[in-house]
């Protein structure tokens, strides 16, 4: 689905990411690739196969869309080394003529040069491009004539059906400063959105976008 944010044209897509075709970009947030693993070192027992679907969209992501760049929009790894990072690094290798970027979030917590020798682009807090302001945290302010686009929430907003059925879906969040990206990591828990009238919101179901 194509929408307009600050007279610029943005494609939400079904596997919970943007993309912005003037520019090639492609946006995403929340990954926490390596979280599964995380968990079941706890002895939590989770699905072994999140990370894997995850890196299965993006690499389908980047074959259809064509990106110039990929921004991550924090929390692409889930704390400490993992397994998961050498996937990064071998999708970062196969794709050299795109830039792979990431603003960090609160769960990217290594050095620098870890990031960057796995191919990666650091931008310490935010990016400024065109009209936008990318974060991983939304801005508690928002400079005048920029609009910010942001992770970390994970927000899902609750639909009602006959007999008085719900459910909490993931969705796209856009408010009059700021945006609200849903988590593009399969295993992630959902904020749920409670949106003034005048917000703009889209679920994610059943491989579409539902304009809320």
């Amino acid at each position: 689905m194509e929408i307009d944010v600050c007279n610029e044209k943005i494609e939400l897509l079904w596997q919970k990411a943007i993309f912005w075709k003037r520019h090639g970009l492609l946006i995403m947030a929340d990954l926490h690739l390596g979280k599964v693993n995380h968990f079941r070192k706890a002895g939590i027992p989770v699905p072994l196969n999140a990370d894997a679907q995850n890196l299965e969209y993006l690499t389908s992501l980047i074959i259809q869309r064509k990106p110039q760049r990929v921004l991550f929009l924090g929390d692409l790894f889930h704390s400490h080394y993992n397994s998961a990072w050498e996937s990064v690094k071998q999708l970062v290798y196969s794709f050299q003529h795109i830039s792979f970027e990431l603003v960090p979030g609160n769960h990217d917590i290594l050095s620098v040069n870890s990031y960057m020798r796995s191919g990666l682009q650091l931008h310490t807090e935010k990016l400024d491009h065109g009209p936008f302001v990318f974060t991983h945290h939304p801005m508690d302010t928002v400079p005048d004539n920029r609009y910010n686009i942001a992770g970390h929430v994970h927000p899902g907003i609750q639909l009602t059906g006959r007999g008085r059925q719900s459910v909490v879906l993931p969705c796209f969040y856009f408010s009059e400063r700021y945006a609200c990206l849903p988590a593009f990591g399969s295993f992630t828990g959902l904020y749920r959105i409670c949106p003034k009238k005048a917000d703009r919101l889209f679920a994610v179901a059943d491989e579409k976008i539902i304009k809320v």
